[in-house]
């Protein structure tokens, strides 16, 4: 949640108050008597328009339940549940076809409407264990299992009946594991000051799935089983920095890039684009020890410049955020909030914008369960 109100900073975020299990080399920043346990939740509100049409949804999901354990003084460890994917969507459209005549006789039109829907999603657990490898260098990789269904559907529905309607449904089943591995190296001068680089790296990796194409003509439906069909999910690069002053101001920029036009899709490797994203996040704390609730709140805020693995779109894709942390009587344990505004756009002749408001509320909780009291 803390990171979601950052722009998704994550490759270099080191940091005892935060289970960050982009980077899983971060685990190793935890007090070594502290078990972390974080749970986030969302509601999202979706507009869709083009240049004659506009529709919104409303959609609420469960964003993560994560927690984190110090194994000893120098590794750690984190486990969690969360979802990959969430598909929901439909729109449509209706219009007219001219339909063949005699020479003599004058133009016939068939009026239709064709519709796009889509729903399911892909669901993951992780188990992800971090060490220092050497002073001021923390190695953790993140073992993933990924589960689910995703299902689209075309229908096409014509106003006469003499014209026989279709809706086309592909089913993706999917059961895989996956890795992704990170690295950061951190040091700290002059006491207050504190310098973090990260990377993340996930191989290309084939996607254990299924896939189905069902196609109903009226009451007639016929079953393409295609289980041939190669799925790849693409190989990940995350790297990042942050600078930190006196525990109280982080400054991060993260740039990430994954090889979606190397991945299959449907056993082809043209279809897709590389995407890249940066972002920038910045949290601050006026004072951690003062008296006043409000000057121990963390104010956070984010912005981020991305693309789409869809090629020939020109798309104008960005995100803000900004988001607070109130601390509960533990100087761990904390309620986060975070609002965030996306915009999607393209210029491939449709004119087609969605805007995204996002509001996310996490709950993190840090108790001293590995401590000795002396007698």
């Amino acid at each position: 949640g803390q990171l979601r109100s950052m722009g998704d900073i994550s490759a270099a975020i080191r940091n005892n108050r935060i289970i960050n299990f982009a980077n899983p080399a971060a685990y190793t920043a935890t007090d070594s008597t502290t078990f972390m346990f974080d749970i986030g939740v969302s509601g999202m509100y979706s507009h869709f328009r083009t240049s004659d049409a506009s529709s919104g949804k409303w959609n609420a999901n469960l964003e993560y339940i994560t927690l984190q354990v110090p194994l000893g003084r120098y590794f750690a460890m984190s486990a969690g549940f969360m979802p990959y994917t969430v598909v929901g969507y439909k729109f449509g459209f209706s219009d007219s076809l001219q339909v063949p005549t005699e020479p003599h006789q004058s133009d016939r039109y068939i009026n239709y409407s064709q519709s796009f829907s889509g729903d399911g999603g892909i669901t993951q657990i992780y188990l992800g264990v971090a060490g220092e490898i050497a002073k001021h260098v923390s190695l953790g990789a993140n073992i993933y299992y990924m589960w689910g269904n995703v299902n689209n559907y075309r229908d096409l529905t014509f106003a006469s009946s003499l014209y026989e309607s279709e809706r086309v449904q592909s089913i993706l089943h999917v059961s895989t594991v996956r890795a992704r591995f990170g690295l950061q190296a951190y040091h700290t001068f002059a006491k207050k000051h504190n310098v973090t680089l990260g990377f993340a790296y996930e191989f290309k990796k084939k996607l254990g799935s299924d896939f189905t194409k069902l196609e109903t003509i009226q009451n007639d439906t016929i079953v393409y089983p295609n289980s041939n069909n190669r799925f790849d999910l693409p190989a990940y690069y995350g790297v990042g920095a942050s600078y930190t002053y006196d525990n109280r101001l982080t400054i991060g920029v993260d740039y990430t890039m994954q090889q979606w036009s190397k991945a299959m899709y449907e056993n082809r490797v043209d279809s897709l684009q590389d995407t890249y994203q940066i972002a920038l996040g910045v949290s601050y704390q006026h004072n951690p020890f003062s008296r006043k609730y409000v000057d121990r709140l963390y104010w956070r805020v984010g912005a981020k410049l991305y693309n789409s693995y869809l090629k020939n779109q020109n798309a104008s894709n960005f995100g803000i955020s900004f988001g607070v942390g109130l601390p509960l009587r533990s100087s761990i344990s904390m309620i986060n909030a975070t609002m965030e505004y996306n915009h999607h756009g393209t210029d491939m002749g449709m004119n087609l914008r969605e805007d995204i408001f996002k509001l996310t509320v996490s709950a993190c909780f840090g108790e001293t369960w590995f401590f000795k009291r002396k007698i």
